[in-house]
């Protein structure tokens, strides 16, 4: 794979504004809330597979 090289004049770094203590709150309950139901539906898959062997 080769490395893709800058045109002159252009920048590719990008910087995002620093989070508010409220926007670092909602991302994190968001990330847990998708951690726990993507958990919860392994669980009820391996469950299933048992029941049905």
């Amino acid at each position: 794979m080769n490395l893709i090289k800058e045109p002159k004049g252009v920048d590719f770094i990008i910087q995002s504004p620093p989070l508010t203590e409220q926007e670092r709150k909602e991302i994190s309950e968001f990330i847990a809330s998708k951690k726990a139901k993507k958990n919860s539906k392994q669980k009820v898959s391996k469950t299933e597979t048992k029941v049905k062997q």
